[in-house]
């Protein structure tokens, strides 16, 4: 027997965007992902028309105008255009990385909230356009923005965002009674202290393929879990 003979035949692996799991754990799943994109999708909304001072009825608007726009935008990532989308189960929603550039529109717009919109709205597809242009160009100087760079942006981010964070926990009205009151800062404590010990422990929770078996994270080194 020749050597090709006696090697014994190669299995591949579906890759785990393929993989076939029984329908109880998709919708599992499912319920997992919408769960944890729907607070992204709607929290620029809620920023930016808490800080405009949008009516509830306009501010429902966005909302839902945001999360209408976030699905047809999941449709063409997951199935996919020729040449566009990737084809893969990503959810695509707002990025809280412009919500510092709209409340910078809004403060210069202070006496006319709906004409901060329009900007807003109009700086939205510009900027959507010429994204959508320098795509191709932006994956080849992606090296050039290493984790130092892109962590320092968003932790900027976040900081511009905090006195709108202290307005939620505070309350909209400063007349109101319950304005600052003792079970919103306990509640906003508490939530805090919920995602602090979530992101500690979030390594001790086993990350498990469909099959059952410890999955080994692609950017992990070490040798393979028996």
């Amino acid at each position: 027997m020749s050597s090709a003979e006696l090697k014994e035949p190669t299995i591949k692996t579906p890759r785990p965007e393929d993989e076939r799991v029984s329908p109880l754990k998709a919708v599992v799943y499912g319920i997992q992902h919408i769960l944890s994109m729907y607070g992204g999708v709607v929290a620029v909304p809620l920023v930016v028309g808490s800080a405009a001072k949008l009516p509830a009825d306009e501010m429902g608007l966005i909302v839902a105008a945001a999360l209408f726009v976030s699905g047809l935008a999941t449709l063409l990532q997951s199935l996919g255009l020729p040449h566009l989308g990737a084809k893969l189960p990503l959810v695509n929603g707002t990025t809280i990385g412009a919500a510092s550039t709209m409340l910078a529109i809004i403060a210069a717009n202070q006496n006319d909230p709906h004409r901060a919109m329009r900007v807003i709205f109009g700086a939205v597809i510009v900027a959507g356009v010429v994204g959508f242009v320098l795509a191709g160009l932006f994956a080849r100087i992606r090296r050039f923005f290493p984790p130092v760079v892109t962590g320092t942006i968003i932790a900027a981010m976040g900081i511009s965002l905090l006195p709108v964070a202290a307005g939620w926990v505070m309350g909209s009205d400063p007349k109101a009674p319950d304005y600052g009151s003792l079970t919103s800062l306990g509640i906003a404590l508490f939530s805090l202290a919920v995602v602090l010990v979530c992101k500690s422990h979030q390594g001790a929770v086993p990350d498990l393929h469909p099959g059952g078996h410890r999955r080994r994270h692609p950017l992990r080194r070490g040798p393979r879990p028996c």
